[in-house]
């Protein structure tokens, strides 16, 4: 499966809601401190597992955004609720379950952060096909 596109599904854009979160900052109907509120697990997973993007806070208007992608399913054990790289992602659509990603924006510099999209990765469940089976790494692995 080498090479394989990895295709969203069911993407949810939420640029709407942060549009309207935004202009209530802009309109004092919100606080800076109330969207500006990373806290310290967002954070680090912004430093050790995000991939900066190439586009400016739109609060501090300083530091570009970083992006953390966080998997849950049903199937992925203990990896459900991690934060994982583009790469990964790819990794596992090509041999897990179905499983959604949800993509946090998070600036390092004032702390804003917002979900900005979630999608199904993975193989689609048919009718009739068993579930995929994955090796389980030992822990010395």
């Amino acid at each position: 499966m080498a090479g394989a596109a990895v295709v969203r599904r069911a993407v949810v854009d939420y640029a709407l809601r942060r549009r309207s979160l935004l202009a209530d900052v802009q309109a004092g109907r919100t606080t800076v401190s109330e969207v500006c509120d990373a806290g310290p697990h967002l954070a680090r997973a912004a430093k050790h597992h995000g991939e900066t993007v190439d586009q400016t806070c739109p609060v501090c208007q300083v530091h570009r955004l970083t992006v953390v992608n966080y998997v849950y399913g049903d199937a992925l054990g203990p990896v459900a609720g991690q934060a994982k790289t583009q790469v990964e992602l790819a990794r596992m659509h090509a041999v897990q379950d179905e499983f959604s990603v949800y993509s946090v924006e998070v600036c390092r510099g004032c702390g804003w952060n917002h979900l900005a999209s979630s999608y199904v990765l993975g193989a689609e469940p048919l009718p009739g096909r068993a579930p995929r089976k994955t090796r389980r790494r030992a822990a010395t692995e």
